[in-house]
């Protein structure tokens, strides 16, 4: 299959639906967990985020038409690959079911924080960025390299409050209850 062949394929996978929600996109017919939803390939850079705006590296966010229609969910079934520019399902996905990913996952900082209306048992409440999340609930999702980048250089900083820090000889070591990084310093 070449790439216009791939993309259509993808393409005739959702449609964008308004519900009570709001615009989303839902799928037309199953996709399974690890293929590709929709590779990111008609974006324009921004000079600042907005809020439709994808965070794609530490400085960098772009618009998109189709990353613009994506719901945020606490509980997604999709992953924003920033370094790969691609979609992939997180888990199989039904036909008429809404995508959605974790805006924290390529958002270190809002430029709208939102009241989160997902439904989902794992609802924070409030969107706003990975910077306002605890090591704990960023651990239990995908997270690009750019917020990883970003939340490691906090804990260098000691800038994170309710983890215990502990320093070893030649790194900084955090522990939280369900997450252990180890940081080298250089």
């Amino acid at each position: 299959m070449n790439k216009s062949q791939e993309n259509r394929y993808i393409m005739e996978k959702f449609e964008v639906n308004t519900t009570a929600k709001g615009t989303g996109i839902i799928t037309t017919s199953k996709v399974r967990k690890g293929e590709v939803f929709h590779r990111i390939t008609n974006y324009k850079i921004v000079k600042k985020p907005t809020y439709t705006s994808v965070q794609i590296d530490v400085e960098a966010h772009i618009e998109e038409p189709i990353l613009g229609k994506l719901n945020h969910s606490c509980n997604p079934n999709l992953i924003v690959n920033t370094k790969t520019l691609e979609c992939v399902a997180a888990r199989d996905i039904e036909p008429y079911e809404e995508v959605n990913f974790f805006y924290p996952s390529t958002e270190w900082e809002m430029d709208q924080p939102f009241i989160c209306m997902c439904g989902s048992p794992q609802c924070m409440g409030i969107v706003a960025g990975a910077k306002y999340l605890s090591l704990n609930i960023l651990s239990l999702q995908f997270i690009n390299h750019h917020i990883r980048h970003k939340a490691l250089s906090c804990l260098e900083a000691k800038v994170f409050k309710n983890d215990v820090f502990v320093e070893t000889r030649n790194s900084l070591k955090v522990e939280t209850d369900t997450l252990s990084l180890s940081v080298t310093k250089a």
